[in-house]
């Protein structure tokens, strides 16, 4: 043999050895991937474990009178573990899984009684320790479920594993839902109260071991959490659950009349700065309203005539003008650097108190102009010393930048000036422009709105938020006296006297703005309708202002925006009963006016007076049969009982029909007011189901 063939034989031995051990390798890994496979896979899955989080109960959010406005409820995933002690024998396990099947499908009625023991029963044969039964199932739908057969066993021996989820609910549905918000996590998306505060309310994760078993799930491996999760805060705001229903009704009623696009209203507290209630409504693709966009503090637009209470205080406070200082209007036409601005009439000669109320807007650019054109930066300085130009600081994220330019603002023009005078070039939230007209009901300080009160955990108080004060003073006492009764004055003689209540005075200041549109500019004819004021005017407790956007049937702000707020201020004038004198004077001991007589159930009357706190002397001498007193008012207990026909005259219509109806008959009612007749005597023993007719006067 040569030394080549030598060397040949030698690489082709070790060519073969290294082909053989390749096909080696290669028939180990098959062997591996698909003979043992399944058993490898099987302990790759019970050596894996790792600990996930255990969501806490989210805190609740109250409105200011102790209502849940948004809770947490408990759903839980339901599984089983097919081999637990309870029924680890096939007999056990087969002699109760069709009865356990029967109350699964009668009671979920989304599968047959057969097809839940056949899956039962595959999962059994799968020795399947966490099989998923239903998804989302209810606190008390759970307490029946454990009642079910094998369940029934207890927590250990029965095989039933509730997974505990936390549901997110508004109990008012819709009531203050912007405000309220939300949360998504995974978008980091955070919206109202609830994004605000969420490192409160969200709680503290617990933590789970789990194992992830075959197709990938993960199971408990322990029933109870290793790390309990420590429930969140609650909130406590400063909304009114019947003021914001008001508020809601009221808006929504508006804007289906005047056909608009959208709109909000908000209501504060003056000396307190606490928001009562704020409605936003977004007309939808089927033309109903709905919550889709927080307006009340996103929306930066031109406030328009509203504006107009900013350029005033500026003037009066100034000495630039006084209330009985006389403006020439003219013809309603006033040409500034080649802009025509006019008014809806020619109000010709008027004194600057009369000018506003008429929300003059040649009169204002007139003393504005005239006054500032030399300076515009004295103006616009008064207009920042007011915080115009900057944000509240909301406790709620959203909040709109404001817009007050200066002259170094690089879109300012010989226009700028007289245009923001009444209204434009500029942007303000209205949650921003309420709390300029808040300021003015309160004296001239200015508070910042208020929407949490408290934050409290597990009843006890973490963090309390008190009014926070941005201006002590805005303008001079002089000032805001005048200023309040110039706005007292729209109400009784200018553009809002058709929204007056004779029983309370009101003050404010209509506002109608021409919206620019991107495409068209101003030229589209699209306004936005806004009235801003503040009730009772003599000793405000609330503010408030509404903006209506876009309407079509209608844009005067008396008009469209104007009705809310006189719904609004007469609903909730009637329902605080600490605005009433009469009613004050009515409480106290040795009241001597008469008051009317009652017929009725003396225990409930009693609870609404002591309710009210009403405490009077007052009798009567009246002489009426099985006469009593309650609290000194002359009072006529019906005792009711079944055939026996009760005296309801006196009464009114609500606890006659409660009367007659609950001893047995049928009424039929004819006027309004007080029971005044009858037509079947009392006293009187009548079958029962008879008609009864009262008349009411």
């Amino acid at each position: 043999m040569n030394i080549r063939t030598d060397i040949l034989l030698r690489v082709y031995l070790s060519f073969g050895l290294i082909v053989l051990f390749a096909i080696a390798v290669l028939a180990k890994l098959f062997h591996l991937q698909y003979v043992e496979g399944e058993a490898w896979r099987a302990m790759a899955d019970s050596l894996s474990t790792r600990y996930i989080d255990v969501e806490a109960v989210r805190g609740n959010i109250f409105s200011n009178d102790g209502s849940l406005l948004a809770t947490s409820i408990p759903e839980y995933d339901l599984r089983m573990d097919m081999l637990a002690p309870g029924i680890e024998t096939d007999e056990d396990f087969y002699s109760k899984v069709d009865s356990l099947a029967a109350k699964l499908s009668a009671f979920f009625n989304d599968k047959s009684s057969a097809q839940y023991a056949r899956l039962l029963r595959e999962a059994r044969k799968n020795k399947n320790r966490y099989y998923l039964i239903k998804r989302n199932v209810g606190h008390q739908e759970l307490k029946q479920i454990r009642e079910f057969p094998v369940f029934n066993l207890g927590k250990y021996k029965g095989g039933l594993i509730a997974e505990r989820k936390n549901k997110r609910i508004l109990p008012f549905t819709n009531l203050a839902a912007r405000t309220i918000g939300y949360k998504i996590p995974a978008e980091d998306v955070n919206v109202g109260l609830e994004g605000a505060y969420g490192e409160y309310i969200d709680g503290k994760s617990g933590k789970r071991l789990v194992q992830r078993i075959a197709g990938g799930v993960w199971m408990p491996v322990n029933r109870e959490v290793e790390v309990a999760p420590v429930d969140g805060a609650d909130i406590i705001s400063t909304i009114d659950v019947n003021i914001q229903d008001m508020a809601q009704r009221a808006l929504e009623k508006q804007l289906i009349a005047s056909d608009a696009d959208n709109g909000c209203v908000i209501l504060m507290e003056v000396a307190t700065g606490e928001i009562r209630a704020v409605a936003n409504f977004t007309r939808d693709t089927d033309g109903s309203y709905r919550e889709k966009f927080n307006y009340a503090i996103a929306q930066s637009a031109e406030p328009g005539s509203t504006f107009k209470l900013a350029s005033y205080l500026v003037a009066l406070d100034d000495g630039k003008v006084d209330t009985n200082t006389i403006v020439e209007t003219g013809n309603g036409t006033y040409r500034v650097h080649r802009h025509t601005i006019k008014d809806t009439h020619a109000y010709g000669t008027v004194t600057v108190k009369q000018a506003f109320e008429l929300s003059s807007n040649v009169a204002i650019t007139k003393i504005i102009n005239t006054h500032y054109k030399d300076n515009p930066a004295a103006f616009t300085k008064r207009l920042h010393a007011l915080h115009l130009n900057e944000p509240l600081g909301l406790q709620i994220p959203g909040e709109g930048n404001p817009l007050i330019k200066t002259p170094s603002s690089k879109s300012w023009s010989g226009l700028s000036l007289p245009q923001m005078a009444y209204g434009y070039e500029l942007k303000m939230t209205p949650l921003q422009m309420l709390t300029l007209y808040n300021a003015v009901a309160n004296n001239g300080k200015m508070v910042a709105p208020l929407f949490v009160k408290e934050i409290r955990h597990l009843g006890n108080t973490v963090e309390r938020f008190e009014t926070r004060v941005i201006e002590e003073r805005i303008a001079s006492d002089r000032t805001i006296g005048k200023l309040r009764a110039m706005l007292e004055g729209v109400m009784l003689e200018g553009t809002g006297k058709r929204l007056r209540n004779p029983q309370f005075a009101t003050a404010g200041k209509t506002g109608t703005a021409q919206m620019a549109d991107d495409a068209a500019g101003y030229s589209a004819r699209r306004y936005q309708s806004s009235f801003a004021g503040y009730f009772p005017a003599d000793n405000p407790k609330y503010s408030m202002i509404v903006v209506i956007r876009n309407p079509r049937n209608g844009y005067y702000g008396a008009s469209i925006a104007g009705p809310v707020f006189r719904e609004m201020a007469d609903m909730v004038y009637a329902n605080d009963l600490n605005l009433h004198q009469d009613f004050e004077r009515m409480r106290f001991v040795g009241n001597t006016e008469p008051l009317p007589s009652l017929k009725g159930s003396k225990a409930a009357t009693l609870r609404v007076f002591d309710a009210l706190g009403v405490k009077t002397t007052y009798a009567s001498s009246t002489p009426m049969q099985h006469i009593d007193t309650v609290k000194g008012i002359p009072f006529s207990d019906e005792e009711i009982s079944e055939g026996m026909v009760p005296d309801v005259k006196g009464m009114g219509l609500i606890d006659a029909l409660y009367a007659l109806e609950n001893s047995g008959y049928r009424t039929k009612v004819k006027g309004k007011g007080k029971v005044i007749t009858q037509s079947l005597p009392a006293g009187q023993k009548v079958k029962m189901g008879a008609s009864v007719l009262i008349e009411l006067n």
